[in-house]
């Protein structure tokens, strides 16, 4: 059920099997074996101990937060460049180079 849940969320390239049911157990059991079991302390009840699973999704949380942050980066600098070279189209600069432009933008396209 979580395999077809997070199907949609698929990042392109991901191979046909990727999300099967086989291959999303696979994955939990080897991040259950790489992941440090978090000791138990004996304390007070009613005390929150920290699962496996917590310590999981907050590694998988950091991991992802940074990607994001190196696209959205990527995705701000190349924003910039491209909002540079429309300037530099609009003030005439580059007319010598408009049909190469083109071919690049049609490539990107296609």
């Amino acid at each position: 059920s979580v395999s077809r849940a997070i199907k949609p969320f698929a990042e392109p390239g991901r191979p046909p099997d990727w999300f099967s049911q086989k291959h999303c157990a696979s994955q939990y059991s080897e991040l259950l074996e790489t992941t440090e079991t978090p000791k138990r302390k004996r304390g007070e009840k009613g005390e929150v101990v920290e699962t496996v699973e917590d310590v999981i999704v907050r590694k998988l949380t950091a991991e992802r937060v940074e990607e994001l942050k190196k696209i959205i980066k990527e995705t701000q600098e190349k924003y910039r460049q491209l909002k540079k070279d429309a300037e530099l189209i609009q003030a005439g600069h580059m007319d010598n180079r408009l049909e190469e432009l083109c071919n690049e933008i049609m490539m990107w396209v296609v």
